[in-house]
C-alpha cells in the first residue's frame, strides 16, 4: 500500500452500513406508515449490501496483479467468517426445527452455497462466488467486457427480484426462474447479484481519474432519485418478488462510493471488525430483545414499538460488538509471526515522482509522439510490477523490455499496451509472442526469415544498424528491409534505431549522432520511395530526447530519465528538465557497538579505530545490490540528517557505519544510503560514480532480494 491518508470514509460508512443492515431486518417504521417503512428498508437501506461488496472489489479486485495470493487469502478469510457465523446460529436453527425438514441434505448444500444457513448470512457465500467471477472477468477480459458481461447477469437477478412480476407472466421466462429457484431461493446471489458491484469496485480503485466531489454529489442525487422512482413504481403495481435489486442502483452506487472516498484520515481498523461483528450478531441480538420483552412482559414498548425493537437491538448489537472488538483486538496478534516489507532493508519508490518525470518529458516529446517506458531489468531495479502498473494507470500505452519473459510477466501483471522486446526471442517461442501479443524485434534478416518459418503471427519491429554495430539490419541493406515487409507471419509494426553516443555533446559525439539519424531517415525515405508503407519510427533514447529534441518520431523510447535521474553526474544535456528521483534504498540500525581505539572492524581488518569510538551495523550488503567498492569510507550514509561514513569492507548481506560524532543514533533509526532527493550527495548519480559505474547499473543491480515499498 501506499504513505498516502486511509480511506477514514470507508471505515466510518461500514458502520452506517451495518445499521442499515439492521435497519432492514427490524423494519423501524412500520408500526407508524408501511410507506415510509418501504422508503427505509426497501430503498435507503438497499445501499448497504452493495457497499460491503463494493468495498471488498475495491481492496481485492484489479487488472494489476501478480498471482492469485489476494483472492485466496480473501476466500479463505470469508470462508472462515462464514464457517464461525454458522456455527453461532446452529442452536436456533435447532429451535427452528431446521434439520429436521424434509430433504435436509440437499437444503443444506442449497443453503450452504447460495442462500446461507441463516437469512443474513446468504451475504458470505455470495462473496466468495461473486469474487471469483470478478476476478477471473476482469483478468481475462479487462472491465470493460467483465462490465458487460456481470451487468448481463444482474439483469438477469433483476427479472427475478424486483421484476419477477413482469417475467412471471411470460412462461419461457417464469420456467426459466422456476429452475433457477430449485437451486436458490433469491437471484440475489453470488452469481447475478455481487459481480457488478465486485467489478465496480475494483474498477474505482485502478481508475487514478476519480470524479471530483462535486459531480460524485451530482451523480448520487440524480441516479438515487431515478432508483426512488423506479423503486415507488414497482411497488405500487406491486412487481417485486423481492425488492434487493433496482436498474439505478449500481449507478447509485458507483457515485455513493466516489463520495465516500473523499473521506480520507486515519485508518480505523476497529470500526471495520464492530461493524463485521454487528452485521454477523444482529439476528442474535433481535432474538435477545424478543426473549427479554417477554420475560419481563414489555412486548409492547420493545416489540410492538417498531423505533424502540430497532433502536434497542442497535444498542445491544453495538455493545456486545465494541466488547468483542476489543476483545478481537487485543488477542488477534498473539504468537502471529511478525511480517513487514521494512524489517531489514528495502527500496522505497516515490509514485509522485515518477508521474511528475512523464509530465515532464510528455511536454518536450514532438506532437503525436508517445512515451514507451522502458521497463527492462525489473524496471532498472525500481520493480517492473510497481512501475508499469502504476504508469499504466496513468495513461502510458507503451513499455519496451529486453526479454520475452520480462513481457510475458508484464501481461500478467496486467498491462494491456503494446510491449516490445528489444533484445533476442529464441525462434522456438514463437507461439508465445502471439500468445501473449508482444512485439519482437527483428535482429537480423535471417533472424526473421527463421521466425518467419515457424508459421505463427507475430508482429514485430525493424531494429537498423546506424553504426553501433550490436543487433539489427545494416542502414545499407535496403533489399532485406524491403523483402521483411513481405514475410507472410510478421506484421512490421515500427522501425527504429539506436543513438550510441546521444548521451555525449562532444563535437565528435555529435557529428557521428547525427551521421545516425540521416542514415536512418535515408532508409526511411528509400522505402517510402519504393512504395512500402512506413510504420511508426523511433529513434530517441532519454538521451536523445533530451539532447535532440526536434526529431520527429511516434516513440520516444525512455529508459533512465523515467526514473529521475541521469546515468552519470557530469552528464549535460541540450534540455535541462526538472525530473525527480523515484527510487530510494534504505535500511536500519541494528546493532550499536562501542569499540576501543586499535580494534579492527569487518574483512581484511580494514579499519582500525582510531579513537574509542561507536560503530552501528546495517543489514545490507552487496548481495543487496550495493557496491562493494564503496568499503572503507569512500561513500557515506544518512542518519536522522546526518551523514556518516562507511567504514570497513562492505559485506555480502551487511555494512558498517561510524557514529562516533553522530548525535541520538538509536536501533531502529532509518538508515538511507540512495535518496530520491536530487541535489544531494546520496543520489543515485554520484553514488554510481564513486563506485566507478553509471545509475543504469547500480540501480539494475537493486531488487533481486529487497522488498518495494510505494508511497505516494
Amino acid at each position: 500500500m501506499s504513505n498516502h491518508k486511509s480511506y477514514t470514509g470507508i471505515d466510518h460508512f461500514r458502520f452506517i452500513a451495518a445499521l442499515l443492515i439492521i435497519t432492514i431486518h427490524t423494519s423501524p417504521l412500520v408500526s407508524y406508515s408501511q410507506t415510509s417503512d418501504f422508503i427505509l428498508t426497501r430503498i435507503i437501506a438497499r445501499v448497504a449490501v452493495p457497499f460491503f461488496i463494493m468495498t471488498s472489489g475495491f481492496f481485492l479486485i484489479s487488472r494489476y496483479t501478480r498471482n492469485n495470493d489476494k483472492l485466496k487469502v480473501f476466500i479463505k478469510n470469508t470462508a472462515l467468517i462464514y464457517i464461525i457465523a454458522i456455527l453461532i446460529y446452529i442452536p436456533v436453527n435447532i429451535y427452528n426445527n431446521y434439520f429436521t425438514q424434509d430433504n435436509i441434505i440437499p437444503k443444506f448444500l442449497k443453503d450452504l452455497i447460495f442462500d446461507g444457513t441463516f437469512y443474513h448470512l446468504w451475504y458470505l457465500p455470495a462473496s466468495i462466488l461473486g469474487a471469483v467471477i470478478a476476478w477471473y472477468l476482469v483478468k481475462h477480459f479487462d472491465y470493460k467486457k467483465a462490465f458487460i458481461i456481470t451487468i448481463i447477469l444482474y439483469l438477469i437477478g433483476l427479472l427475478g427480484d424486483s421484476y419477477y412480476g413482469i417475467s412471471d407472466k411470460i412462461s419461457v421466462l417464469h420456467s426459466f426462474y422456476s429452475l433457477i429457484f430449485q437451486l436458490s431461493d433469491y437471484t440475489r446471489n453470488g452469481i447475478f447479484f455481487t459481480p457488478v458491484f465486485f467489478v465496480l469496485g475494483g474498477f474505482i480503485a485502478d481508475n487514478s481519474c476519480k470524479l471530483s466531489f462535486k459531480k460524485s454529489i451530482c451523480g448520487f442525487g440524480i441516479s438515487f432519485a431515478l432508483m426512488f422512482c423506479e423503486a415507488m413504481i414497482l411497488h405500487y403495481f406491486n412487481l417485486q418478488k423481492h425488492d434487493s435489486m433496482y436498474i439505478f442502483l449500481p449507478l447509485s452506487m458507483y457515485f455513493l462510493f466516489h463520495i465516500i472516498l473523499h473521506f480520507k484520515g486515519k485508518r480505523l481498523i476497529w470500526l471495520r471488525t464492530l461493524s463485521l461483528i454487528i452485521y454477523i450478531i444482529h439476528p442474535m441480538m433481535i432474538i435477545l430483545v424478543r426473549l427479554i420483552a417477554k420475560l419481563f412482559h414489555l412486548q409492547n414498548l420493545f416489540i410492538q414499538n417498531s423505533i424502540m425493537h430497532f433502536l434497542l437491538v442497535c444498542v445491544i448489537s453495538i455493545i456486545f460488538g465494541i466488547i468483542t472488538t476489543i476483545f478481537f483486538n487485543k488477542y488477534k496478534f498473539k504468537n502471529k509471526k511478525y511480517i513487514s516489507n521494512t524489517d531489514r532493508a528495502y527500496i522505497e519508490i516515490n509514485l509522485k515522482n515518477l508521474e511528475h518525470n512523464v509530465h515532464i518529458l510528455q511536454k518536450v516529446m514532438p506532437c503525436k509522439c508517445q512515451l514507451m517506458a522502458v521497463v527492462k531489468a525489473n524496471a532498472y531495479g525500481h520493480g517492473a510490477f510497481e512501475i508499469s502498473t502504476h504508469l499504466d494507470k496513468i495513461g502510458v500505452k507503451a513499455f519496451a523490455v529486453a526479454t520475452i519473459d520480462e513481457g510475458i510477466r508484464l501481461r500478467k501483471y496486467g498491462i494491456r499496451g503494446e510491449i516490445l522486446i528489444l533484445g533476442y526471442t529464441d525462434i522456438h517461442r514463437a507461439s508465445e509472442l502471439k500468445k501473449y501479443n508482444l512485439t519482437q524485434t527483428l535482429i537480423d534478416y535471417e533472424y526473421a526469415n527463421a521466425l518467419n518459418r515457424q508459421g505463427v503471427n507475430i508482429k514485430a519491429h525493424i531494429k537498423i544498424d546506424t553504426g553501433m554495430h550490436r543487433l539489427g539490419i545494416s542502414y545499407k541493406d535496403f533489399n532485406a528491409v524491403k523483402n521483411i515487409f513481405t514475410l507472410k507471419n510478421i506484421k512490421i509494426n515500427g522501425i527504429y534505431t539506436h543513438l550510441c553516443c546521444s548521451d555525449s555533446l562532444h563535437p565528435d559525439d555529435i557529428t557521428f549522432t547525427r551521421d545516425q539519424i540521416n542514415k536512418f531517415y535515408h532508409l526511411i525515405d528509400i522505402l517510402k520511395n519504393n512504395g512500402i508503407p512506413i510504420p511508426k519510427l523511433h529513434i530517441q533514447s532519454s538521451f536523445g530526447l533530451m539532447n535532440y529534441p526536434s526529431l520527429k518520431c511516434d516513440y520516444v523510447r525512455v529508459g533512465i530519465a523515467l526514473y529521475g535521474v541521469l546515468s552519470s553526474p557530469n552528464n549535460d544535456t541540450v534540455l535541462k528538465l526538472n525530473l525527480r528521483p523515484v527510487l530510494s534504498l534504505k535500511s536500519k540500525v541494528v546493532l550499536i557497538r562501542t569499540i576501543q581505539k586499535g580494534d579492527s572492524v569487518g574483512y581484511s581488518r580494514n579499519f582500525i579505530a582510531p579513537q574509542d569510538s561507536k560503530i552501528a551495523i546495517v543489514p545490507i550488503g552487496y548481495a543487496d545490490g550495493f557496491p562493494r567498492n564503496l568499503s572503507c569510507r569512500k561513500n557515506m550514509v544518512r542518519i536522522n540528517q546526518q551523514l556518516v561514513p562507511i567504514i570497513g569492507h562492505i559485506c555480502m548481506d551487511q555494512l558498517m557505519i561510524d557514529i562516533t560524532n553522530a548525535k541520538d543514533i538509536v536501533l531502529g533509526d532509518t538508515v538511507t544510503l540512495i535518496d530520491s532527493e536530487l541535489c544531494n550527495n546520496l543520489n543515485a548519480p554520484n553514488i554510481a560514480d564513486r563506485a566507478n559505474s553509471i545509475s543504469n547499473e547500480l540501480l539494475c543491480r537493486m531488487g533481486t532480494r529487497l522488498p518495494i515499498v510505494s508511497k505516494y
